[in-house]
């Protein structure tokens, strides 16, 4: 009988898109650092309240270019994990959507602060594409309402002032609380409640594994810190992991 494969949650965040051209808000160089004023935009209350911070947010939508970013080689690499035949489950912060460009089944990612690919109405909750919704300003509409009711259009992704989907947040839990291996990359641990979710794997016997440029909360509790560029390490653990269960 074979032998009892191993689970291997990955977190990951904002640091595994750099190298995608996406900056991460809390780094040395990241958004918040260059213009703290920009977190209003991200903000529920002001972006439901005041339409020229949602003129602002579309304008920094446009000119983000998100939507033209392609997967790096940080997202390579937990295709080839996920290809390897282990059990693999990522749980990401990003809204980028470049883990599933990237090859990885849409079942096995989840999106835990939600999708920048995707506009909802907050008032009859209907979803369309952001990539229509950036066409409509490029024509000229500082900030598009919804086309059914006239509602507030804003992104499918958990705005400052916003709980996480009670629902992505217990999926996420399990999964921690069953891994065996618990990889986080490129994320500080400081936002929670998903900076716990390396703490409940830790408790529940797991081997924690932090891959960031920056120190952590939970590099003490770590078997193993790596520091190095995420494009070049990551591809080298998934292959060391790979190979610990040939």
């Amino acid at each position: 009988m074979n032998a009892k494969r191993p689970l291997i949650a990955v977190l990951t965040g904002a640091g595994i898109s750099t190298d995608s051209g996406i900056p991460d808000y809390r780094g040395p160089q990241g958004l918040w650092q260059r213009d703290p004023s920009a977190q209003e935009l991200v903000t529920l209350q002001p972006y439901l309240t005041d339409g020229l911070v949602r003129e602002r947010a579309w304008l920094m939508r446009r000119d983000a270019g998100a939507l033209a970013a392609e997967p790096n080689a940080g997202h390579r690499a937990l295709v080839e994990l996920e290809r390897s035949g282990l059990p693999v489950r990522v749980l990401t912060q990003n809204v980028d959507g470049l883990h599933q460009l990237s090859g990885l089944p849409a079942r096995k990612v989840l999106e835990l602060h939600g999708t920048a690919r995707e506009v909802q109405c907050v008032r009859c909750r209907v979803t369309g594409t952001m990539e229509d919704a950036l066409a409509r300003v490029a024509a000229g509409e500082p900030d598009p309402a919804c086309r059914e009711c006239g509602g507030v259009l804003k992104p499918r992704t958990v705005m400052f002032g916003e709980n996480l989907d009670p629902v992505v947040l217990q999926q996420a839990d399990a999964i921690a609380r069953a891994c065996d291996v618990f990889v986080a990359v490129g994320t500080s641990l400081q936002v929670y409640p998903v900076a716990a979710l390396p703490q409940i794997a830790v408790e529940n016997g797991a081997r924690l594994i932090v891959v960031n440029g920056e120190p952590t909360p939970f590099d003490e509790a770590a078997d193993e810190v790596i520091r190095e560029p995420i494009s070049r390490s990551l591809p080298a653990l998934v292959r060391r992991l790979v190979a610990e269960q040939a």
